[in-house]
């Protein structure tokens, strides 16, 4: 009951966040609408492989337990959401979370990796809404710090209220002993509340800001080279449809 209730729940935060990103791409992002399919679907599948590769170099963190490892996955996710939308982006969030199973499998019964994705999403997509609304500089800006806020606060409460004792009830490990991993790494970590506000507040503002960085320097340099060839396509299926 444990395992299909956490997949059942799996099932349906992808399908509302997908519903999201749709409502969100049909507002806001007239400018990927005359993209073709293929294109579409290969910089998608381009960009999610290399966030899977990323995933698979964690870095752990001194003031966090063990299982707390940061990656930067979100790098390439970001700049496909901001240059094919949101649909595009929690689409590269599962399979980037895929082509890590696939290449290196679980060691946290699959809820690190729900919770990579959930989490990553909620970093996304805020970002998106920003950006697309008036795409330039300070609007990416803005959607980065938007996106790294509401990834801090939907991350840690997430953790709190679902994450961690569904990890201690299919992992089979007690919730005392979780908190004593980070007990370990900061004796103020005594209780679920206060892993979450010294372990996983910080981890996430971290990640955000590190990634945050790295996507407004790469973007801002890369951008031209991804929309160099758009007028083109734009151009061919404007004469088809004539």
């Amino acid at each position: 009951m444990e395992n299909l209730s956490f997949i059942l729940t799996c099932l349906a935060i992808f399908a509302g966040l997908m519903l999201a990103a749709a409502l969100l791409q049909r507002l806001l992002c007239r400018d990927t609408k005359a993209l073709s399919d293929t294109h579409y679907i290969t910089y998608t599948a381009m960009f999610a492989t290399m966030a899977g590769v990323l995933m698979l170099l964690e870095i752990p963190l001194p003031f966090a337990p063990p299982f707390y490892k940061i990656d930067l996955s979100e790098l390439p996710i970001m700049i496909c959401t901001f240059y094919l939308g949101p649909v595009a982006g929690v689409t590269a969030e599962l399979v980037k979370i895929l082509v890590k199973l696939v290449l290196r499998g679980t060691t946290t019964a699959f809820v690190g990796d729900f919770a990579n994705f959930a989490v990553g999403c909620s970093f996304v997509l805020p970002a998106s809404l920003v950006y697309h609304a008036k795409p330039g500089k300070k609007t990416a800006l803005a959607g980065l710090a938007v996106g790294t806020l509401c990834m801090t606060v939907f991350g840690s409460a997430f953790n709190a209220i679902y994450l961690l004792p569904k990890f201690a009830a299919l992992y089979g490990m007690p919730m005392e002993a979780i908190i004593a991993m980070g007990t370990k790494v900061n004796a103020r970590i005594t209780s679920v509340s206060t892993l979450v506000l010294f372990a996983v507040v910080p981890f996430n503002l971290l990640k955000g800001a590190i990634v945050s960085a790295l996507t407004f320097l790469l973007y801002k340099r890369i951008s031209p080279l991804l929309h160099k060839g758009d007028e083109a396509i734009r151009e061919r299926r404007g004469k088809k449809a004539a």
